[in-house]
């Protein structure tokens, strides 16, 4: 999974080593002691020398003479120079990752801010400095409003209603299914309720899923109103303790002036604990610009990517929580309803950089 990006990251601390190997070996000794100045001539006798003054060395910079002392001492210094060709190739490599550009930028900061004027020991490992600034960087982005998905329905007043919505064909009702195993293999009971009232055959798609994990279907006709259907899934769950309900709903654009009226409908009538996007982890951009439309116009409390085991460039789990403020919170891995893994930042982040 994503091992397109991790290659791309991996490139990157191999450049930065490689240029800062070349730059750390500029001549230090020479550069240790500064030549003295000349004696002053007839004409200049008197005369205060102001160049030096008009021209102080970037602060945020070290010069040639504090990273000769530096060597000197036993220690390099990572310049701006030895990382703005790396940089540039890891902004490429991010860009064709398919991570959004405004992600891309502020990984490229976060990276830059550790690194520059980074003081290290001649033995130490470059790689070993990247490796943690590239973690500290994607972190920041991937972990953006992340909670505990788990503890929060263990802990909300029950039923707990979910619904989760998207476009068409991503896989949202194969995720809801995948989610009634999860929230089983938990010790919470669930029951399915088909708001997709829109799409023929949808009824008969959710319940061959219901059937097949012993779930109760709460389901109306055809063209009927998707929040009656999920409010009856919520009285079914309070008069029969069942914990959660997971509401489908059709799949549709955020363009779709009716279809998304329902939504509105649907957080009006049966105003849902939790609503999750649902999108292909292999749309790449195009899930991270859907998620922002439907967050702008149906406010969402995070995302579930599909197909996360067929994606190699990782691009929509970079950076939806970062574009939308909602976090990534479920990766499908593959067809079966046990595949439906947890996102954890700190494990995809290791699993990139280690």
């Amino acid at each position: 999974m994503f091992d397109g990006l991790k290659d791309k990251l991996d490139s990157f601390r191999s450049d930065v080593e490689e240029s800062a190997e070349d730059g750390s070996g500029a001549d230090p000794e020479g550069a240790a002691e500064p030549e003295p100045p000349d004696e002053p001539s007839a004409e200049t006798d008197g005369v205060e020398d102001t160049a030096a003054g008009d021209a102080p060395a970037d602060a945020d910079s070290p010069s040639r003479l504090q990273r000769a002392k530096a060597f000197a001492t036993g220690k390099v210094v990572l310049e701006e120079e030895d990382l703005e060709e790396p940089l540039w190739n890891l902004e490429m490599a991010l860009l064709e990752s398919d991570v959004e550009m405004g992600v891309a930028e502020a990984i490229l900061d976060q990276i830059r801010s550790n690194l520059v004027g980074e003081t290290k020991s001649q033995m130490a490992s470059t790689g070993d400095l990247v490796e943690d600034a590239l973690r500290d960087a994607l972190l920041e982005v991937i972990s953006v409003g992340q909670f505990d998905f788990d503890e929060r329905i263990a802990e909300a007043d029950k039923p707990v209603t979910i619904v989760f919505t998207g476009v068409n064909g991503v896989g949202k009702t194969t995720t809801i299914a995948k989610m009634a195993r999860y929230l089983e293999e938990r010790g919470h009971s669930s029951v399915l309720a088909n708001g997709d009232t829109y799409r023929a055959g949808a009824n008969e798609q959710i319940r061959e899923h219901a059937e097949a994990l012993g779930k109760r279907l709460i389901a109306h006709e055809q063209g009927g109103d998707p929040a009656a259907v999920i409010y009856d899934g919520v009285e079914y769950a309070e008069a029969n303790d069942v914990d959660v309900v997971l509401g489908d709903t059709a799949g549709r654009l955020h363009t779709s002036s009716d279809l998304m009226a329902q939504l509105e409908k649907i957080d009006r009538v049966v105003d849902p604990d939790l609503t999750l996007f649902v999108d292909e982890s292999v749309a790449g951009q195009d899930a991270v610009e859907r998620a922002q439309q439907f967050d702008d116009a149906a406010e969402i409390d995070g995302a579930v990517l599909t197909k996360a085991d067929a994606d190699s460039q990782g691009g929509a789990a970079i950076s939806v929580a970062y574009v939308t403020g909602k976090p990534v919170l479920f990766l499908g891995t593959g067809q079966g309803y046990d595949d439906l893994d947890r996102f954890d930042p700190e494990s995809l982040v290791d699993d990139l950089v280690g």
